[in-house]
């Protein structure tokens, strides 16, 4: 990577433009970029802290793009009517997209991990980066999440690391098929569930993730992964199981607690046991440690040293984290947006007395287009008789989008279901709701993806009952 190369990110607040740009910021390029959030007044904290890193942040009108030197990087979400891709059209600049460059990046790594599935890739991505960082490897570690083990006071938004040895970590993204850009040395793949695809675009996509990899870790309790590792060559594969004894790591002796749960875990090869404390909460976590334990023994981490990294493990933001009690009523945040992860986040609460007040704000149309009738599945029968679920409309930045499914389609079929449900336009007006049916012992949990305002929401909750 040249460091006089100078590169624009429009969109630089994503979740998986950050990290980048932090990266290549602290690779000795040039970063700059914009938001529409930022133009909209959000999200200032994240913003400050670009600008404190030496990134120098523009309004989304074009102005931040003047030379034909600059690269513009986009998302997925940018379309060509935005005006710093049409500034960078008339410039003859280079454009390029977030995976393309990151793909680029990652694939010149001679030690490179990816991490996939469509449920727990950020977890298993935070936990592999924070295992072979504390047993001294120094990787570069690139997450859609910020992982609380790296903060510092000068680092508020550690969703990336600069590390100095030629390991690069990686989060992968099947959503928009960029996946397929990714040639990874260890490919970890968490499982297949439906999300933003058809489930045979999905099988297509990660079929061939694997297929590059020298060494997959596969789960063998998902139906999908549990079918590719039958197909691999067994020298490539590192599988792992809460209950299959053929996995190569096996979980048992599940004790979960409310903040955490602790498991022992078997290497079947030699019959080495350890004891696993987590301090993250549910089934789906001691999944996502299998996972990252597996991508540790293949990069040459002894199953005692993950444990105890493990066991340190602090999480991620916005993933199943506590903001706070007051007055009785507890608060949560999650990232939880399509039916797996909605499911895991219910069964781990529901594992503990309490009703769940539950906010649900749809990632986008599309997506709830898409998984409409899994959506409405999900809350139908995973919801408790006493549980209520509260919709706004879908998160939505601008852009075109087709409207044909909307949250009152979700929420008019759970309450045919015999569950309480109500659909609420406004987030703020949910946000009344939710204070005025909350009583002592109640937890209110905010779920939904894309938008990084829901966790001052979940915030404001927290601060509004405790006044």
């Amino acid at each position: 990577m040249d460091r006089d190369k100078h590169y624009f990110f429009c969109g630089i607040g994503g979740s998986g433009m950050l990290p980048l740009a932090l990266i290549l910021k602290g690779r000795g390029c040039v970063v700059a970029g914009s938001d529409r959030m930022l133009d909209q007044g959000g999200a200032t904290q994240k913003f400050d802290f670009l600008r404190a890193r030496g990134i120098r942040l523009h309004a989304q009108d074009g102005s931040g793009l003047t030379a034909p030197e600059q690269i513009l990087v986009t998302s997925t979400a940018i379309e060509d009517s935005v005006p710093d891709v049409q500034a960078a059209r008339r410039l003859g600049a280079t454009v390029t997209t977030r995976a393309e460059l990151l793909a680029a990046l990652f694939n010149a790594a001679p030690r490179s991990i990816a991490i996939g599935g469509t449920s727990g890739k950020s977890t298993t991505t935070g936990m592999i980066g924070w295992i072979l960082s504390h047993a001294g490897r120094d990787p570069t570690v690139m997450n859609g999440a910020v992982m609380k083990n790296f903060i510092a006071p000068d680092t508020p938004f550690a969703s990336a690391v600069l590390g100095a040895s030629d390991l690069f970590v990686s989060e992968v993204d099947e959503s928009d098929g960029s996946i397929a850009l990714y040639k990874p040395r260890l490919a970890v793949l968490t499982n297949i569930a439906l999300d933003h695809k058809s489930l045979d675009e999905l099988r297509a996509l990660f079929r061939e993730f694997v297929a590059t990899a020298t060494t997959v870790v596969l789960n063998l309790d998902n139906d999908e992964t549990g079918t590719l590792a039958a197909e691999l060559t067994p020298g490539k594969t590192v599988t792992f199981s809460l209950s299959d004894g053929a996995a190569d790591f096996r979980a048992g002796a599940l004790t979960p607690t409310p903040a955490g749960i602790g498991f022992a875990v078997t290497e079947r090869a030699t019959d080495t046991k350890a004891e696993v404390s987590l301090r993250v909460p549910g089934e789906h976590n001691v999944e996502n440690a299998l996972a990252a334990i597996g991508a540790a023994h293949a990069s040459g981490v002894t199953l005692q040293e993950a444990a105890s990294a493990l066991a340190r493990f602090a999480g991620l933001r916005r993933r199943l984290e506590l903001v706070g009690t007051a007055k009785g009523v507890t608060v949560i945040d999650d990232f939880a947006h399509n039916p797996d992860k909605i499911l895991a986040t219910l069964a781990t609460l529901h594992a503990f007395p309490g009703r769940l007040l539950v906010l649900f704000q749809p990632h986008g149309f599309g997506p709830l287009r898409l998984m409409k009738d899994t959506f409405i599945d999900c809350f139908a029968h995973q919801l408790h008789e006493d549980d209520v679920l509260i919709m706004p409309d879908p998160v939505y930045f601008g852009g075109t989008v087709e409207r044909a499914v909307t949250s009152q389609d979700i929420v008019q079929s759970v309450q045919a279901h015999g569950h309480a449900a109500h659909t609420i336009a406004e987030r703020a007006a949910c946000g009344d709701k939710l204070l005025a049916l909350a009583r002592p012992g109640d937890r209110i949990v905010v779920m939904g993806a894309r938008d990084d305002s829901l966790a001052l929401f979940a915030a404001e909750l927290l601060a509004r009952l405790g006044r």
